[in-house]
This record gives C-alpha cells, structure tokens and sequence, in this order.
C-alpha cells in the first residue's frame, strides 16, 4: 500500500516514509493511496483468531510489496500483547472495550503499533527518529510503556507545568529510558505553538526524522482500523443483518479509520456519531463535513500538534460522495439523553459507562430506525470508565472498581528540572540536538 497526501495526488510515498515524514510539506496529511481488497482475509478470521495475529496478517495483505510477512507479524507481535474485549449485551447490542492495554486506553493500541513499526523501519534503514509531541493526559503514560525496549525511537514530550502523569523515573532519558519529558511555564496551546514552530523548520524535521505520535501519523491511525474487522470476528456468528458501530466523535480518528475498514471489504453497514461542530447533518439526514465549504488552497496546514482527521473524511468523502454520506450517521445528542443511556446500560447490562460511551449509546439509540430487528450496534467504549468516576458518580450514585492501570496512569510525575518559558523553542531544539548528538540511541 501507498500513501498519498490529501492535498496532492502526486505526493505519494511509502508505507515507511509515511512514518518517518508524517507531515507532507504541502500541508495534508497522508491516507491510503488505493485500498486492497482484504474480505477473504477478513472472513477467515474467527473467535481463535488473537488481535496481534489478526493485525499481523492485515499489515502483510496492505504492505507486502515493501515488507515481508515475517516482518508484518513481528510489527504486530511486539505491539499487541494486549487486545480488544468484545461482550454481547443482547442480541442486537455489543460492546467492544478498547481499554485492557497497559494504561487503560484506546491510544494504547496505536502508540504501541506506531512505535513498533518505527523500531522495525530504522532497523532496516540503519536510521533513528525522535517522536515530539505535547501531552496533558494519557499520551505520555502510553508512550512510557511503548517506548521500553526500544533501541532507535526517543520521545520528546511537551506538557504544561505539573501536568505529567502515568509515567515512571525509569522511562526518563537520564535514568536510561526512552522519553525526555519538558515541563512548559504555560498553557497546553503554548506546548502546541512550540511543536508546531520546530515542525515548521524542515531542515530540522529532516535531520531527526522527526514525527509525531498523534494521529496525524498514519502510522498511529491505521491500526484503529483493526479493531472493527477483530469486533467482527467475534460476533459475525450471532448477527444476521445489518453492523453498525457507535462511537464518540474524538479527534475523528476512530471513525475514519473505521471507514478505511470499510474500504478494505469490511462488512459494515454505517457508523452512528454525535454530531459535532464540524460533524453535522443537513435536513434530510445526511452527513455534512463544515470544513468542506473551506477550499482546501484557503486552509492552514495539518496540525503536528493538536490534529483533526477531518481532511481524511473529506478526502473518503471526495472518492465515494453519494454512498459515504448515507453510511455515516449523526444524531443530535442532549445532556439528558447522555445521563438516561448511562443509567440505562448500568441497569440493564451491569455497563459502567463513561460519557463518551454514553453518548454514542444516546445517539444509537436516536438512530433505531437505520437497522432491522436482525441487525446489530457495537458500542465502542474507548477508555476505562474509572477514568470518568464523576460522570458515572453523577448518573448512577456509584462509581466501578478502579482499574490498576488507571490508577498507575494517573500518578503524577514530578520531573525535577526547570520549566521553559512559553516560547522558549531554542530549548526544545537543544535537547533534539542532545539527543543526537550524544548518540544516546
């Protein structure tokens, strides 16, 4: 598989430079040049089937014109010692709970599949790379735990002062580890401006093979869309019609990766969303991306820092119009139709539902009328509930037992170095030089 960039039909690259050029200098971002057709691949798969073994084999039907099979299953192997859990709650509704990693969250998935990858690209290319990124949440307790082993990949990761969490000493470059952690004396949009002002120098983009571990790498996107071809193994023996898949909206990631499983031959009947400032329907119904009305020539360029998959939408729309705008469905969500479906799938299921979880539940529920009796909605929950104690306190007077890596990925670090002004880029470029200059690799 190649990749091309959204804004440029003659940008395309590897699977590879994709990873380690993640940011096209036109402005886009990078997406599947073509889509294989992968439905025997797919079908194949059962219950036995592990994630690790499923995503193996899916890495080798997209790229195996640039890497082996041996080398997509061993990508896959080091990424996933962990994998989704998928329950069926009665005959139309299942779950689908994308946090039993190390740190209780979807990303956990992506940021190990991406820094596997990477270690495995620079092994072949005698290379190494630097992952910069800003973080106030789970992002740098993921990368802690995908970056431990690994010989090639250092992180630098930005984040306001006192806001580091889910990490331990030992993760630190100065004790040995893999990630070089700097507090910023200012907001989390200082610690964004500072990575886009150091992106915006090519020269230094090159010199590092600087990257990012946000979803503006395709690297970290593409293995989102394993999860529904796994969900599917799971329950294509119970579900007679139509598949649909709840999600919340995010960053967008998750529901346009799913729509590139779609592509991939994936049976799938549509994807149900919250509606969203930049995600909404037109008056019959239909999906409508707001950023469309911007021609993309009067747009910024792709954030390195704080992404949106939008472009990616688009860029799906632009192809397949008239059949993708009745495959995404948005349904208009209000606070109390999101605490009723959190109190809901507690009474009915035993479900401790965050309330993201709840809302794609909420907006699934709006949407009955796009499926049949035979059909079936997974749920997608994408982190811990015990991250969302005060949600779920608030809706159903309890709160579900805290997970142990929640718990661990929600200690705070202290960093016990000085914090930079605002500004200070000079500082951030200093320690990428440090990093590889004192080939500490």
């Amino acid at each position: 598989m190649k990749f091309v960039s959204t804004r440029d039909d003659k940008n395309i690259v590897s699977f590879s430079d994709a990873l380690l050029n993640c940011m096209p200098a036109d402005g886009g971002l990078y997406v599947p040049y073509e889509c294989e057709d992968l439905r025997n691949w797919i079908l194949y798969a059962n219950e036995k089937t592990s994630f690790a073994n499923l995503a193996g084999t899916l890495t080798s039907a997209l790229i195996n014109k640039e890497f082996s099979p041996i080398i997509c299953e061993a990508i896959a192997t080091r990424a996933f010692y962990f994998e989704p859990v998928i329950h069926k709650l009665d005959k139309n509704l299942f779950i689908m709970e994308l946090y039993h990693g190390p740190t209780g969250t979807f990303k956990d998935f992506g940021v190990s599949y991406l820094s596997a990858a990477l270690e495995t690209v620079l092994q072949m290319k005698s290379e190494k790379s630097i992952l910069l990124d800003a973080t106030t949440g789970e992002l740098g307790a993921c990368m802690a735990q995908a970056l431990k082993g690994k010989k090639l990949v250092k992180s630098v990761l930005l984040a306001p002062r006192g806001k580091f969490r889910g990490m331990d000493e030992s993760s630190f470059v100065w004790n040995g580890g893999n990630v070089y952690p700097i507090e910023v004396d200012g907001s989390d949009e200082d610690c964004h401006n500072l990575i886009r002002k150091v992106f915006s120098n090519q020269e230094l983009v090159a010199k590092y093979h600087l990257t990012v571990a946000n979803t503006a790498n395709i690297g970290r996107l593409l293995p989102q869309a394993f999860f529904y071809t796994f969900a599917f193994s799971r329950i294509k023996k119970d579900v007679y019609g139509d598949i649909f898949y709840a999600l919340p909206v995010g960053n967008y990631g998750n529901l346009v990766s799913g729509l590139y499983s779609w592509k991939l031959a994936l049976p799938v009947n549509g994807f149900i969303v919250p509606v969203s400032e930049n995600l909404r329907f037109d008056a019959e119904g239909r999906v409508m991306v707001m950023d469309s009305f911007v021609p993309l020539s009067e747009r910024l360029k792709a954030d390195p820092a704080d992404p949106s998959n939008l472009e990616r939408m688009e860029h799906i729309f632009k192809a397949n119009s008239l059949l993708l705008r009745s495959f995404v469905y948005p349904s208009e969500v209000s606070d109390v139709a999101i605490t009723d479906a959190c109190k809901e799938l507690f009474t009915k299921y035993h479900v401790y539902a965050d309330k993201e979880t709840s809302t794609a539940y909420a907006a699934a529920k709006l949407r009955k009328d796009t499926f049949d009796d035979d059909g079936a909605v997974v749920l997608v929950a994408r982190n811990s509930p015990s991250a969302d104690e005060n949600f779920i306190q608030q809706c159903i007077g309890e709160t579900p037992e805290r997970d142990e890596s929640v718990i661990k990925a929600f200690e705070p670090v202290r960093i016990n170095k000085p914090a930079i002004a605002p500004d200070d880029s000079e500082t951030v470029i200093s320690v990428l030089n440090s990093l590889n200059l004192l080939r500490i690799f």
